[in-house]
């Protein structure tokens, strides 16, 4: 059984990676399919390989934290200018619950998951229930690495695809500061409650192929990766946010480029090393606590 589900893992990575390439054709396919299929290969993701990890229940607690939480905060800024600053969606991205679009809170559920498993991969969390300390530690290193995402994302869907509309623009390619304040508040909040919830409860983790988190990692890496293959509307070289300040296209994308590379590809390195180092460990023979013959 486990085998089909790995499987599957890997055929959801493979349609991710599809999804990705398919942005390097704009116009070959409707925009609403390749937002779906960024979306919801990682969060069937999230909903098998959580499932695996933290039982059925567990992941249901996680998905229904980001997607209430998400989406809380989401129309209380779209209301109120608070946490991300003010803004509206438009139609890019398809139907909307109140006003924001469903597969937003979607993406919460699979690059939330994502980013969570990598920073218990890099702080070593994935051996051993959630406890003492170690519950109020985690939450912020995942934050940050989900927060790279939205930082290499942001001005591309915003400013160039106008997925969502910046009211003052902003200072980083459209985007104002306050946008990647609230994201690190919005999410450290669902993670700290999935960390509260976990705490002292036993997993699968130890039970799992260690290969399974292998998968999680280069999950996040196509994401990365993926970010290289934004292709800038033709026919531009400079767009305007709706201050009126104009930004170069080749600068936004090379900011997408940067932060691939440098930031969301520095977080999938350092867990590969922390998964190959504990793969070296698994395998060194345990020294012998009296003296061997």
């Amino acid at each position: 059984m486990r085998a089909g589900i790995a499987l599957t893992l890997w055929a959801l990575a493979l349609c991710y990676a599809l999804a990705r390439v398919l942005q390097a054709f704009p116009g070959s396919v409707p925009m609403l399919a390749i937002v779906a299929l960024h979306v919801l290969p990682p969060a069937l993701f999230a909903l098998l390989h959580g499932a695996l990890v933290y039982r059925l229940r567990g992941i249901a607690v996680f998905m229904a934290l980001c997607l209430v939480v998400g989406n809380v905060f989401e129309n209380l800024s779209i209301a109120t200018g608070f946490p991300f600053g003010h803004y509206y969606f438009t139609d890019v991205m398809g139907p909307k619950l109140l006003r924001v679009p469903i597969l937003l809170g979607l993406a919460y559920v699979g690059m939330g998951y994502l980013a969570w498993t990598l920073a218990c991969v890099i702080l070593r969390e994935t051996g051993r229930p959630l406890s003492g300390s170690r519950v109020l530690t985690l939450p912020p290193p995942a934050s940050f690495v989900m927060v790279a995402w939205d930082l290499a994302m942001d001005p591309v869907w915003s400013t160039l695809v106008h997925g969502w509309i910046w009211l003052r623009g902003g200072a980083y390619f459209g985007v104002p500061v306050s946008n990647f304040l609230g994201w690190l508040l919005t999410v450290y909040v669902f993670y700290q409650l999935f960390a509260l919830y976990l705490r002292g409860r036993s997993t699968n983790s130890q039970q799992l192929p260690f290969g399974y988190w292998h998968i999680a990692a280069i999950f996040y890496g196509i994401s990365a990766a993926g970010n290289l293959l934004v292709v800038p509307p033709t026919g531009f070289t400079v767009v305007s946010d709706p201050a009126g300040t104009p930004w170069k296209v080749s600068n936004i994308v090379g900011a997408c480029d940067f932060v691939s590379i440098f930031v969301m590809g520095a977080f999938t390195l350092l867990a590969w090393v922390r998964l190959g180092a504990r793969a070296v460990s698994r395998r060194r023979p345990r020294s012998c606590s009296v003296t061997c013959p």
